[in-house]
């Protein structure tokens, strides 16, 4: 079960670790590098923190940062504009944070959009399969719908719930459906190579 638990995390942790980028400077030693990288792994550790403790984000919300020698950058979407305003906020507010850049995109407002949000989401999180996930404070996969297009994102803990949760969110009238999960071994993987 400990893995189910940690599996939000990962998913956040992963895609905010995978935008750590290396120091606009070059570090004099092996051990400037790595004390530059801890320093970054912890900036983004504590960005993930915040962006999983804010009582608005959703499973129709995706966000990714990158942490860069204290300067770290927001994309993702999300479904209201104060939502884009508080995440930064939050994450300024991080010891080691110098500078936010907020590329952060609000949704379109759409009613279409809306209803084919819930659809899928019911339709995933009411199958059996993913029932451990539906119980989760953080649910690990977002769907994310822009203008009738449906991306699906986060962490899936194997193939066959990937390919499940992509064939959930067919049939609801979505112009495509582009399965962005992860499993979490694949997570691991590129969290081993930062």
């Amino acid at each position: 079960m400990k893995k189910h638990s940690n599996l939000k995390a990962l998913a956040l942790a992963t895609a905010l670790a995978l935008g750590l980028a290396a120091p606009a400077f070059a570090a004099d030693t092996p051990e400037d590098a790595q004390a530059i990288g801890r320093q970054n792994l912890a900036v983004f550790k504590d960005v993930s923190n915040a962006v999983l403790g804010y009582v608005n984000f959703t499973v129709f919300d995706d966000i990714a940062a990158s942490v860069e020698d204290g300067t770290v950058t927001l994309t993702g979407q999300v479904t209201m504009p104060y939502k884009k305003e508080d995440i930064a906020r939050r994450v300024s507010r991080i010891s080691g944070v110098n500078v936010v850049q907020n590329k952060i995109q609000v949704l379109p407002v759409s009613i279409f959009d809306d209803e084919l949000r819930f659809r899928i989401a019911r339709a995933i999180y009411g199958n059996p399969a993913f029932w451990h996930y539906a119980n989760m404070a953080q649910p690990p996969i977002h769907i994310v719908v822009k203008n009738g297009h449906v991306t699906l994102s986060g962490v899936v803990n194997s193939n066959v719930e990937r390919a499940l949760a992509r064939s959930l969110a067919t049939g609801f009238g979505a112009f495509d459906v582009t399965n962005a999960l992860k499993t979490d071994d694949e997570m691991k993987t590129e969290l081993e190579k930062i």
